[in-house]
């Protein structure tokens, strides 16, 4: 059961984090939610598909990290003489992920006598990232916030975004007919097959059909280049293949 508390460096000044990727740390999933603020970063590494959450039945957008469950093809053993991200084998984690247990709330706050308010950090003390010891500090021993924090208040910065520009893109790409149903048939090495279905893609027919002023209108908001990197992602499940072909080799 989660446990959530506003972070603060004098109830938490000896909370320490784990850095690194793991199953056993909560990383073993085969997919995460994504932001159009990190998908410039996201369409390098993984594939982007897009979904309706089942609590709202509004769309998001995922990546892929597998082709089943609990199945993370980017974990690795940690080596710290090569990777980047200590158990992560890319260049960029998404944001949901590298934020570990902390996450982002508002708070009411007097300011110059008048209410205002504003964002706060949380952090699930329950999480198996969180330590005591072996970790890096969040806070430093005088109190101020540490690099490994500042770096987490810029993830939950680009998610709050994310998150106020999810509808508007969805909304402007239904308005102009965009998005359209995907399966991906999967065949590997061993003759396993796998069919990923219930998901949606940009189409790239009519993206490429779009009149100017529909382009225009996409452009400006930034949804366009968005719906590009979307297509292009695509190309990342290839990617996945070549890792689940590789691991079954070592397997056999």
């Amino acid at each position: 059961m989660p446990q959530i508390e506003l972070l603060d460096n004098l109830t938490h000044k000896d909370l320490q984090v784990i850095p690194s990727y793991s199953a056993e740390l909560g990383d073993n999933i085969a997919s995460t939610i994504t932001f159009i603020t990190e998908f410039a970063e996201v369409q390098k590494e993984y594939p982007i598909l897009f979904r309706k959450a089942p609590e709202d039945g509004e769309y998001q957008a995922v990546v892929l990290f597998g082709f089943q469950e609990a199945e993370n093809l980017f974990l690795v053993k940690p080596d710290a003489s090569w990777q980047r991200h200590l158990g992560w084998n890319a260049a960029y984690i998404p944001a949901v992920i590298a934020r570990g247990p902390f996450s982002i709330g508002l708070q009411k706050q007097q300011q110059n006598s008048e209410e205002v308010v504003v964002p706060v950090i949380h952090v699930d003390t329950t999480h198996p990232k969180v330590t005591s010891e072996g970790g890096v500090n969040v806070f430093l021993s005088q109190g101020g916030n540490s690099p490994y924090l500042n770096r987490i208040s810029s993830v939950l910065n680009l998610i709050r975004d994310g998150m106020r520009l999810n509808k508007p893109m969805f909304d402007a790409y239904q308005r102009h007919d965009l998005i359209e149903d995907v399966s991906i048939d999967i065949s590997l090495e061993n003759n396993d097959k796998y069919k990923i279905t219930g998901f949606k893609t940009i189409n790239a027919d009519k993206l490429q059909a779009l009149s100017a002023e529909a382009l225009a209108e996409l452009s400006k908001s930034g949804f366009l280049q968005a719906a590009y990197f979307v297509v292009a992602s695509l190309a990342n499940i290839q990617r996945l293949v070549d890792e689940k072909n590789r691991r079954l080799r070592l397997q056999g």
